[in-house]
């Protein structure tokens, strides 16, 4: 077996154990989540040199400015997403190392992922494959505009801060979808987004910090 796939001294068991039950005491009380969470060795995202503290409740960087984000905020937002039900077809924005998309596709029927930076897109592809998770798709692509071309989505998130709500994402979920998203530029939100049959629903949780979304790709 590959130890660093399974995990030894601060990848271990025990480590991510202790991760799930500080999630718990975080208020994270989706099981599934919860076991998603347990399920994806995040210390594969991240540089070996940072790997002893891959399972401690920060963001670490990844180099070109962006960062993984801290367990506890990956845990919510997929909570928020599912609000206790399964999952369809789900869009992240915002691929990054391609750790959250792997949380995802645990809970999710299908998952596409976008991120613009191109070498941030070939790392997450590989490791993704690696796992062999089949059931998602990275994009290189401005993700600021979705991929309407998939539409609809039934949960839609993004893993970074917009300045403002988008209106071409939101025509993009499906009637009864979520979106979680960062909002905001020097204070953020964490905002929920809820279609249904009479239209959209906005809702602020809690601050938040993410770096900002940016146009194009590169």
């Amino acid at each position: 077996m590959n130890t660093r796939h399974s995990g030894i001294g601060m990848t271990s068991q025990r480590t991510r154990l202790r991760m799930i039950e500080r999630l718990r005491e975080q208020g994270i009380r989706d099981e599934a989540v919860l076991a998603a969470m347990f399920e994806v060795p995040r210390h594969l995202f991240v540089d070996e040199a940072l790997a002893s503290r891959a399972y401690d409740d920060v963001s670490l960087p990844i180099n070109f400015n962006q960062t993984i984000s801290r367990p506890y905020i990956v845990a919510r937002m997929i909570e928020v997403l599912r609000a206790g039900k399964p999952l369809g077809r789900v869009l992240e924005i915002g691929t990054g190392c391609g750790y959250q998309a792997a949380v995802l596709a645990q809970v999710a029927k299908e998952v596409y992922t976008v991120e613009r930076v191109q070498p941030l897109y070939e790392r997450a592809r590989r490791q993704l494959r690696d796992l062999k998770l089949r059931n998602v798709s990275v994009r290189h692509a401005d993700g600021s505009i979705g991929l309407p071309e998939l539409a609809p989505f039934d949960g839609i998130i993004m893993a970074c801060a917009a300045p403002a709500l988008s209106s071409a994402l939101r025509e993009q979920l499906a009637v009864g979808g979520r979106m979680a998203l960062p909002v905001g530029t020097q204070e953020q939100q964490l905002y929920l987004v809820e279609r249904d049959a009479g239209g959209f629903r906005e809702s602020t949780l809690e601050p938040v910090k993410f770096v900002p979304l940016l146009m194009g790709k590169q």
